[in-house]
């Protein structure tokens, strides 16, 4: 699936706006197969044009939605009282459309400290019932908009420090939202207070487009935040990229260094261009710290490459980069070796080069690379961002670990080319798994890797927090998440198993696996547990599902291999499978040490 460069910033608006039929229809066309999600939009004022712009991002994403769009200003009616649509709907995730319109009682300048603290409390216990009846009545995850500044402050700049004025009210109303957020799973925030700034608060508050068609916003502000509400869910979705692929030359520092010589490039705080660059390395560094895995493909000279990155000023090591691709190859070409290094697909990284013609080999020779138009190298870091590639909605410790463990991987594969016996290279490794049912510690990482697994994902199935904590709780599911160590380092949580209870039998409704363990007999031990889970349930059979994606070929024959037998299949490759629990029945890991201290 090749992403439309028209939907990723920065974008036209107003060509989105006036192209939004044919857009559609071009995404649409392409054939790729779309995960399916019921998004509700529960509006304070018109959210028509919302939707429908959100449909083009969310298709971009690779993420189908239909909609159930409240009547106007029915926000909280939809979301506390009965609704019979809305639950035959069943949504997936709800977006709270409110702004400060939806505000009707400000402090007035005569009101106490104490009729101010009153009426704060009364407007965010509003929206304490909407949210806690929607995750008691549907079980979803919420997106919610926090407020934006006021169009006018009638104190000037004290308004922000008086407890009378609008823009302190919204101010302490928007924390009150942080710590809700702060405190509750499947719950976000889109930042409208900093989306209408980034936009212009002016031109974001024109009230022509309200009090002419009750748009809480300007018209053509629309896909800026459509967009971001889009980035909020492919992320809820596991649809986030996992990485950058940086080029060096005019990218991490100015010049070109094969030219210039080390010496002559542009980078520290000498002169501004070099500051610049300094800046943006800087903030690829940082998103280290959210699990971002950091690459190089430059055509270099290895050596050029490396003198570069260990430059005096450079805010890099040779160690801050998983795969380093230096060399005269095609682009293309190293990128899809770097994909491969990391048991990654290529859509799951993103291209940084300053060069378009490199830019355009590379996204269109690999499906679904993401190569913004980056511009000017002031314009690096803003472009990055503003794209949400990386946008983070669950930071586990897994995701903060994860350099680590693809640094671990690459040492694995270091010590593999010592073996000529792959099962004595295992044994190496001296592999500890800690494997049980899912506890509360392990919901986040748990629901986050069901989203994200694609490749190694038998059923497809997607699952929210919420979704996986009733499972937890219900006697007729067997739920395990497996954790797996060695000599160079901790995985954190790489495999995840739900089977439901069904007579005598249980039917595996999920099986998913990080690839960076692929190999290493961790689908094995699951199987074990699993086994022996069951046999102490009483269940006598084990019934296995595949259903083929674009991206899960590799485990078409997966319960084949595992010792099941297929029982059916029809057209279009989905597949059933059934293990007859024996007595007899002989472990299949004896590699990896599982629940021992």
């Amino acid at each position: 699936m090749i992403m439309k460069k028209e939907l990723l910033y920065p974008f036209d608006a107003n060509y989105i706006l006036a192209k939004k039929k044919r857009i559609k229809r071009e995404l649409l066309a392409e054939g790729e197969r779309f995960v399916d999600k019921k998004i509700a939009i529960l509006g304070g004022s018109t959210t028509n044009d919302i939707k429908l712009i959100l449909e083009l991002f969310l298709l971009n994403q690779g993420i189908r939605p239909s909609f159930y769009e409240s009547e106007y200003n029915k926000y909280y009616e939809d979301a506390v009282f009965d609704n019979a649509e809305l639950e035959a709907f069943a949504p997936d995730l709800i977006y709270i459309h409110t702004s400060n319109r939806n505000i009707t009682r400000y402090p007035q300048m005569s009101d106490s400290k104490s009729r101010i603290t009153d009426l704060l409390e009364a407007e965010y216990q509003k929206y304490c019932t909407i949210w806690e009846s929607i995750a008691d009545r549907y079980h979803c995850p919420i997106i919610q908009n926090n407020f934006e500044m006021p169009m006018y402050r009638l104190m000037g700049n004290r308004d922000a420090s008086d407890r009378h004025g609008k823009v302190n009210f919204l101010t302490r109303l928007n924390m009150l939202f942080y710590d809700y957020a702060d405190n509750h799973e499947d719950f976000y925030i889109c930042d409208i207070n900093y989306i209408s700034a980034d936009y212009g608060l002016a031109e974001w508050s024109d009230p022509f487009f309200y009090h002419m068609y009750k748009y809480a916003l300007n018209v053509n502000a629309i896909p800026y935040l459509a967009f971001n509400v889009a980035n909020i869910i492919k992320s809820v979705f596991g649809k986030n990229k996992k990485g950058l692929v940086l080029d060096l030359d005019n990218t991490l520092w100015g010049g070109v260094i094969g030219d210039d010589g080390v010496e002559n490039i542009a980078l520290g705080q000498e002169v501004a261009e070099g500051q610049i660059y300094s800046e943006f390395q800087n903030y690829v560094k940082e998103q280290t710290q959210l699990g971002v895995i950091l690459n190089i493909d430059s055509k270099n000279d290895f050596e050029n490459a490396k003198a570069g990155i260990e430059h005096p000023d450079s805010a890099f090591c040779m160690q801050d980069f998983i795969e380093i691709q230096a060399n005269w190859d095609p682009k293309d070409q190293n990128f899809r070796e770097i994909a491969e290094d990391l048991n990654l697909l290529p859509e799951s990284l993103v291209f940084v080069d300053d060069n378009p013609a490199e830019r355009s080999i590379v996204a269109q020779n690999l499906d679904g690379v993401c190569a913004p138009e980056i511009g000017d190298a002031r314009d690096y870091i803003r472009i990055l961002d503003r794209n949400g590639f990386f946008e983070t909605t669950i930071l586990s410790e897994d995701d903060q670990k994860r350099n680590d463990m693809y640094r671990a991987n690459a040492n694995r594969k270091k010590s593999l080319h010592a073996f000529t016996d792959y099962h004595a290279y295992l044994e190496s490794l001296q592999m500890k798994g800690t494997i049980l049912p899912f506890d509360e510690m392990s919901l986040n990482r748990v629901a986050q890797l069901s989203n994200k697994s694609n490749q190694f994902n038998l059923t497809t199935k997607r699952y929210t927090r919420d979704e996986m904590e009733m499972r937890a709780k219900d006697e007729n599911y067997i739920t395990l998440y497996g954790k797996l160590e060695d000599k160079f380092g901790d995985n954190g949580i790489v495999s995840v198993v739900i089977g439901k209870r069904v007579k005598e039998e249980c039917h595996i409704e999920l099986w998913i696996m990080s690839c960076r363990v692929l190999k290493r007999d961790m689908e094995y031990a699951m199987l074990d547990t699993l086994i022996e889970t069951c046999q102490n349930k009483g269940i006598k059979k084990i019934r296995g599902f595949y259903y083929p994606t674009a991206k899960n070929a590799m485990v078409k024959d997966f319960y084949g291999k595992m010792g099941f037998s297929q029982v059916a299949c029809d057209a279009a490759g989905n597949s059933e499978w059934e293990l007859e629990i024996s007595s007899s029945w002989k472990r299949m890991n004896d590699v990896i040490s599982i629940n021992r201290k």
